[in-house]
């Protein structure tokens, strides 16, 4: 799979960096690794699924946004994540949950509304939290995380702890006003944030060349001297690089980036949502050409990966899923005097 960062360094002047990532002639040799990238991609992907098949069910209700497709962009930046860190993002935000390493057992039951949830069911699928895992939350309202997660790294600057926001936006929410009063934040103080534009291409339903005048991203720090980069967000390698790249430059003091991560929703943008505004053949020939989990199983092929091992990954992650399933069916409904519980905070 081709991948090549185009990188906007300064204000005046912008150019492509050198190609990055790992290309099937050079690929990655650590077994390891790669079977743990995939285990997280592939647990990602087996979660989702069987979360829409219960959302089918009428098992969880409201809103339900799965990530299939994306996997690669939570595990990738995930990677380089350190102790103290935070991560925050919109409400498609089941992925960055796992990836953060949230119990599926508690993500789960939350998504059902249940008491064992991470959320002791009062979050649901947008509003899950986990201050234990650095997750800080999926959020209802587009765009209002990254003023939050800019908030994150202006107390990391001020506790001076070296750690790092790391925070998510669609390619929707790129155009609200609010990502930009965030970025001027940003650049003027130099906060350790990693704005990741999660450029999925279609937003709610309209396509990004149809509701953006600057399709390319990763540009729109130029203004603001931050630099940007695009990224194949299909190829959990090329994520973690430029996810490197990133957080070094956030931990040295020099402030954000902006990563615009090119990646691909499957299903529709929620599960109320037929996705008529593209074609099934369009999304057949991403996943025939791109889908991020067939990649890395090309990686590891070429890595001596043995197919006993990939199986042993498959019916581990299996086994997760039906557990958290079985979990989430069993766990008690909330108390009602939970109702009034964790509303405010009393000082």
């Amino acid at each position: 799979m081709a991948r090549a960062a185009k990188a906007a360094e300064t204000p005046k002047k912008s150019g492509k960096s050198k190609p990055n990532g790992t290309s099937l002639t050079n690929g990655p040799t650590d077994k390891a690794e790669l079977l743990e990238f995939y285990r997280q991609m592939l647990l990602i992907r087996r979660f989702e699924e069987r979360a829409g098949q219960l959302y089918g069910m009428g098992l969880i209700g409201g809103f339900c946004h799965l990530y299939i497709g994306q996997e690669a962009v939570a595990v990738g930046m995930q990677s380089v994540f350190k102790k103290g860190d935070e991560v925050i993002t919109a409400y498609r935000d089941h992925g960055h949950m796992l990836a953060c390493g949230m119990d599926p057992r508690e993500v789960m039951a939350e998504l059902t509304g249940r008491s064992g949830g991470s959320s002791k069911g009062k979050g649901g699928s947008m509003h899950m939290f986990s201050i234990e895992a650095g997750f800080f939350g999926g959020h209802g309202i587009v765009g209002a995380q990254v003023s939050l997660g800019t908030g994150l790294a202006l107390a990391n600057a001020y506790r001076q702890n070296d750690a790092v926001s790391f925070t998510y936006f669609g390619d929707g929410a790129a155009n609200q006003g609010q990502v930009y009063e965030s970025f001027n934040m940003a650049a003027v103080w130099k906060l350790p944030v990693i704005y990741v534009i999660e450029n999925n291409q279609y937003a709610m339903g309209t396509a990004i060349q149809r509701s953006t005048s600057e399709t390319e991203l990763y540009k729109r720090g130029i203004s603001f001297n931050i630099p940007g980069e695009a990224v194949d967000g299909m190829d959990v390698y090329a994520v973690r690089e430029a996810a490197q790249r990133a957080v070094d430059r956030a931990r040295r003091g020099d402030g954000p980036t902006i990563l615009e991560m090119k990646t691909y929703r499957y299903r529709g943008h929620s599960m109320s949502d037929p996705a008529k505004y593209r074609t099934k053949e369009e999304v057949d020939e991403v996943k025939k050409t791109r889908d991020p989990i067939d990649h890395l199983k090309q990686l590891m092929a070429r890595a001596g990966v043995s197919d006993l091992e990939v199986r042993k990954v498959d019916e581990d992650v299996k086994a997760i899923v039906l557990d958290a399933v079985e979990f989430a069916q069993t766990s008690p409904e909330p108390d009602p005097s939970e109702l009034l519980t964790e509303v405010y905070l009393e000082a």
